[in-house]
């Protein structure tokens, strides 16, 4: 079975996707040797923790390590149902990349959650602002072409808008959130999957 956040593509069948948890899980057609473990213990505060993955593009032979620390707990409200979801808010530098990835805990490798997000704050007020400019369709209009030879029309108030929605993305505030292993472990279950403890 293989884990992955329920926003990512993955071109595959046979796929179990909980939207209210972000998750996702495969069944691949033959049983993987070597498998990761899920902690049923909740890691401490303060507990060292990592993940692997492939951040902001990056598309190097392996994957990078991303380490920190359980730095407390984040009861999320999920959109879609209103269910209260148990995240883990952890210090380490996650990003667009590192989604649907493991997090680990101590040395003996662990799962004890999967990442899901990073902290990216902003205010209401700017974020309608960029809504705003994103939306902007008038004023000075620029022509461009994407790699497939394809032609743009965009407004400058649209390309500032995109330019700081991705500065925005990049911008590393080094706390980021993943769910509590006991949610994974119930999703498993619920989904009759099998899974390891340790």
């Amino acid at each position: 079975m293989i884990i992955a956040g329920a926003g990512q593509h993955i071109g595959a069948t046979g796929v179990i996707v909980d939207t209210d948890l972000d998750l996702a899980a495969l069944q691949p057609q033959q049983r993987a040797s070597n498998g990761l473990r899920i902690q049923k213990e909740r890691p401490s505060i303060g507990e060292q923790v990592h993940t692997w993955g492939y951040p902001l593009a990056y598309n190097g032979p392996s994957p990078l390590l991303a380490v920190g620390y359980l730095a407390g707990f984040n009861p999320a409200q999920r959109s879609v149902s209103a269910r209260i979801v148990k995240h883990y808010v952890v210090n380490a530098a996650f990003n667009p990349g590192n989604s649907g990835g493991p997090l680990f805990a101590g040395i003996e490798d662990a799962v004890v959650g999967v990442v899901v997000s990073k902290h990216a704050p902003i205010t209401e007020w700017h974020l309608s602002a960029l809504e705003a400019l994103k939306n902007q369709r008038s004023g000075f209009m620029y022509t461009a072409k994407d790699s497939a030879g394809q032609t743009y029309e965009f407004s400058e108030g649209q390309l500032v808008g995109d330019l700081l929605q991705y500065f925005r993305e990049i911008t590393q505030v080094v706390i980021g959130e993943a769910i509590a292993a006991e949610e994974l472990i119930e999703f498993l279950d619920r989904n009759n999957l099998p899974w390891e403890s340790c």
